[in-house]
Parts: structure tokens; C-alpha cells; sequence
């Protein structure tokens, strides 16, 4: 695992290998669109446009979110990015997740920030505790909708709600600032010259949870569309499937970008509320919705970031 890290950062660091990266990255997040082109037609006529636009709008204000919430733990390690650059290095990054595996965006936003004088352990470490982050507060929003959907743990996903506990624990200043040292320090890395701090990561678990009432939301919206109720209820459920959704293909770490599991758990939510064709067409453009939005916040960071001047590449014993 050591060596697969350092070679992946050495490539990652060569022009070549990154314009490659971006081509395969774009190609599958592209064909996982057109793949489904027929059914994404076939699923758009049964929708008011107005509601679909609506839902991609909140969609983009999703990542934008979570893109905020990297940012405040960047920053709390000591890296304080201009929102056009930060928003270069992760959403370009985040394509990487469309590959098999989970290493790509985080090689991928290490190698981006550290041409802004950004060590690439510090980028690591913020990707990391953002992925652990974004579980944890995604359990909790499952949590705090619990008592009023309790449905939404009775599919056969309840028991993701096991790892809330953990979590929280892991994310605590006392625990995590070593955990990160140790994981970095397994790759060859030194440790981190700031750790997280209560504050830094407790105002990007706030992102975070907008985050998911977006997510949520968008959800909702293409449901409605369909026929369901537009009451709180509703609303509440598509919060909480969506993050538990999201929480059962993380866990499936070996699809890209949690394919395929992430979907089975949301229809899963969904069932009591649709008939099971608008259940498909939701599940379907949700995925769609947020694959778009992948790919046209990449476009617009990489081109907001490019505006502006790199600064001198850190030395090796920065990395």
C-alpha cells in the first residue's frame, strides 16, 4: 500500500499522467451518462423541466457546500486557498472518484494544491477527515430524522447507523490529529505541522450537514415531480435516505464513486413513497443529476483556478 501511494503521487506529479487522468476520468464519468441515455430521455418527459431544473440547481449547490467544507479543514491544517484555486483542486479532483478505487481524488487534489505551495500530506489529511466527516455528519442528519421517518431504518441499512458513534469519536482533536499523523507517517510522510482543531472541523461538519439538506432537497424536488407527497414528511425521508444512501456506498469503497450500492439503498427509502417505475427515474437522474454537476463544477474550477498564478512548487521534504 506504501509503494502504491508514493508511485501514484511520483506519476501524479508528470503532465503527462495528469492530462491522462483527466481524459479517462472525464470519459467514464461521461459514459456513465450516456450509458443510460435512453432511460435519462425516457425519464425526462415524465418530468416538469422546472422541477428538473430546480433539482440540478441544488445539485451544484451540493458540491458547492461540500467544497466549502474541505476548504474550512484545509484551512484549519494551516492552508488557506482563494475560493477560485480551492475550488480548482477539488472539484477537478474529485473527478477521480469516477475511477475504480478510493485513492484518485486525494492523489489527484494533493498533486493540484501542492502547485499552490499546499505540502501534499497537509491536502491528504483534509481529504481524509473530509471523507470521515461527511459520514459521520450524514449519519447524524439520519439521526435527528429519525423520530420522524423512522421507515427510513427499517430497509435492511439500519445498521449503518452503527458507525455514527465511531465516527464522532474519531473526529475529535485528540483522536484524530494522531490517527492522521500515523496514516501519513505509513506512507512515508512526515507529520502534520498543524493538527485539526475543535473549531476548524466543527464549522465544516456545519457545512457538511447543509450539505446533505441539499442533497436531500434534490432529491425531494424529482420525487414531487413524480408524484409524491410534497409535505415535510417527504422531505424529511429524502434527507435522510439520501445520507444514508450515501453512508452504504462509501462502505462499498470498490465502486466508483459508491455505484450500484448507493442506488439499491436509495430505491430502497424511496419505495413507500413512488411506484416502483417513478422510484427507478428518480434513483436514475439523481445519480445523473450529480455526475453533470461533477463534471461542469470540474470545467468551471479548473477554469476559475487557472486564472490564477500557481506558486512555487513546495520542496521535497514539504510533501
Amino acid at each position: 500500500m506504501v509503494d502504491l501511494v508514493r508511485r501514484l503521487l511520483r506519476l501524479a506529479s508528470t503532465r503527462p499522467l495528469r492530462w491522462g487522468f483527466a481524459v479517462v476520468a472525464v470519459s467514464l464519468a461521461a459514459w456513465a451518462v450516456a450509458s443510460r441515455w435512453q432511460a435519462v430521455v425516457a425519464a425526462v418527459h415524465r418530468l416538469d423541466v422546472r422541477w428538473l431544473l430546480a433539482a440540478l440547481v441544488v445539485t451544484v449547490l451540493n458540491l458547492g457546500l461540500v467544497g466549502m467544507a474541505w476548504r474550512a479543514l484545509l484551512t484549519d491544517l494551516g492552508s488557506r486557498l482563494s475560493l477560485p484555486v480551492a475550488a480548482r483542486v477539488f472539484f477537478v479532483g474529485q473527478v477521480g472518484k469516477y475511477l475504480p478505487g478510493s485513492l484518485w481524488p486525494m492523489v489527484v487534489q494533493a498533486e493540484l494544491a501542492r502547485d499552490h505551495g499546499v505540502p501534499r500530506r497537509r491536502t491528504a489529511a483534509a481529504t481524509l477527515v473530509l471523507l470521515l466527516l461527511s459520514a459521520a455528519s450524514g449519519l447524524v442528519v439520519v439521526l435527528a430524522a429519525l423520530p420522524f421517518v423512522p421507515s427510513v431504518a427499517e430497509n435492511g441499512y439500519g445498521w449503518t447507523l452503527l458507525l455514527v458513534v465511531p465516527a464522532l469519536a474519531l473526529l475529535h482533536p485528540r483522536l484524530l490529529g494522531p490517527l492522521l499523523d500515523r496514516l501519513i507517517g505509513a506512507i512515508g510522510g512526515e507529520p502534520l505541522e498543524r493538527r485539526p482543531t475543535t473549531r476548524g472541523t466543527a464549522l465544516a461538519f456545519g457545512w457538511a450537514v447543509v450539505s446533505w439538506m441539499a442533497a436531500g432537497l434534490q432529491v425531494w424536488l424529482l420525487a414531487v415531480s413524480l408524484g409524491a407527497e410534497r409535505g415535510w414528511h417527504t422531505l424529511a425521508l429524502a434527507i435522510a435516505g439520501y445520507a444514508l444512501a450515501w453512508a452504504v456506498g462509501l462502505v462499498v469503497v470498490i465502486a466508483p464513486a459508491g455505484a450500484g450500492a448507493r442506488e439499491v439503498a436509495l430505491a430502497a427509502v424511496l419505495a413507500p413513497m413512488l411506484d416502483g417505475g417513478a422510484v427507478v427515474v428518480v434513483v436514475l437522474l439523481s445519480r445523473v443529476l450529480f455526475t453533470v454537476a461533477d463534471l461542469a463544477a470540474a470545467a468551471a474550477g479548473y477554469g476559475l483556478g487557472h486564472r490564477h498564478a500557481a506558486a512555487p512548487a513546495p520542496t521535497a521534504t514539504e510533501g
